[in-house]
């Protein structure tokens, strides 16, 4: 195996592990993979934050408004890493419940890229940047009811 293997067989399982317990009304586990050290940013697709002071509310909030996951899969389109510094590129394709109203059922889709810096030998999330799909009507509904 790679380096670049072996950075995605050690984040890919926990982010997914982290976003499943987030989109169960969990932020805590999202808080813990995330770095609190500055910089820090967050561009998703309903909050673009910038520090941990301001994520974490942020992210309490929104974990409030999700709950019954009933699929997250993250689709890695490329990943890579140099040094203490890594990224994955993807699709999360998501089956979640919003504001309480019943999963569709059809998971909406999000692009996502998700920049990682090696902090004490973890690998911590310091930037996502998370959007729709252009052609996605069921993402964009599903973001609408999130607001």
């Amino acid at each position: 195996m790679g380096e670049v293997d072996d950075f995605v067989d050690s984040v890919l399982p926990r982010l997914t592990e982290v976003d499943t317990s987030f989109h169960n009304g969990d932020a805590g586990p999202r808080g813990d993979i995330l770095s609190h050290d500055d910089p820090v940013t967050p561009f998703g697709a309903l909050f673009t934050e910038n520090g941990w002071a301001a994520i974490e509310p942020a992210f309490d909030w929104l974990a409030s408004r999700l709950s019954d996951c009933r699929g997250f899969r993250y689709e890695v389109i490329a990943a890579g890493v140099s040094g203490d510094l890594g990224y994955l590129v993807g699709m999360e394709h998501t089956t979640v419940s919003i504001g309480g109203e019943p999963p569709p059922s059809e998971p909406y889709v999000l692009r996502v890229t998700t920049i990682f810096r090696r902090e004490n030998g973890e690998w911590k999330v310091v930037h996502r940047h998370a959007g729709p799909m252009p052609d996605s009507r069921a993402a964009k509904e599903q973001l609408a009811r999130m607001a």
